[in-house]
């Protein structure tokens, strides 16, 4: 379980690499848009209980909630092809008492082509009566911790998309 350590520095981005798999990808050789969900959770699973020792499970069974999806926006900047070797970044963009937008992007293997890019928005419900509820205890140290609480109201994945094509050509 997630014990938020205050003179511990909990990184915002979790990053993987991976290859685009034959199986996965479309008559194009691309790999087909919805195997880009299967890509980025995947990645976000693996990278969480390294970087924050901390398995979602534990937070469902303490806290009898889990965060379901309620909202995908998703931009195909460019393909992913076959045989690939792409990064995939993650991050907790944005989180309220009860709501959180994780985003998802993939780049090119040197981080100089930005892929694609999701939001994922979750919200915070019981397991039993699957009602809405806040985030408390260890799953808000761990909201606050890991987020870049970035301020989206006036922010379009159109702009996100722009920001981060701007930032990887800096790299």
């Amino acid at each position: 379980m997630f014990e938020l350590n205050p003179d511990k520095h909990y990184p915002k981005e979790t990053e993987s690499r991976v290859v685009v798999r034959f199986q996965d990808c479309d008559p194009l050789r691309h790999l087909n848009n919805a195997k880009y969900f299967d890509y980025f959770f995947n990645a976000r699973e693996d990278q969480v209980p390294k970087l924050y020792g901390v398995e979602m499970i534990d937070f469902i069974q303490k806290y009898k909630a889990a965060w379901v999806v309620y909202n995908h926006n998703i931009a195909y900047v460019k393909p992913a092809k076959v045989g690939e070797w792409v990064r995939i970044m993650s991050r907790l963009l944005w989180h309220n008492h009860n709501t959180v937008v994780v985003e998802y992007y993939m780049t090119d293997d040197s981080k100089k082509e930005l892929k694609t890019l999701l939001w994922t928005t979750m919200r915070y419900v019981t397991i039993k009566e699957g009602i809405s509820t806040n985030h408390t205890g260890a799953v808000e140290d761990f909201l606050k911790a890991t987020s870049e609480n970035l301020d989206i109201s006036s922010m379009t994945i159109a702009d996100r998309v722009k920001f981060l094509k701007y930032n990887l050509k800096q790299i």
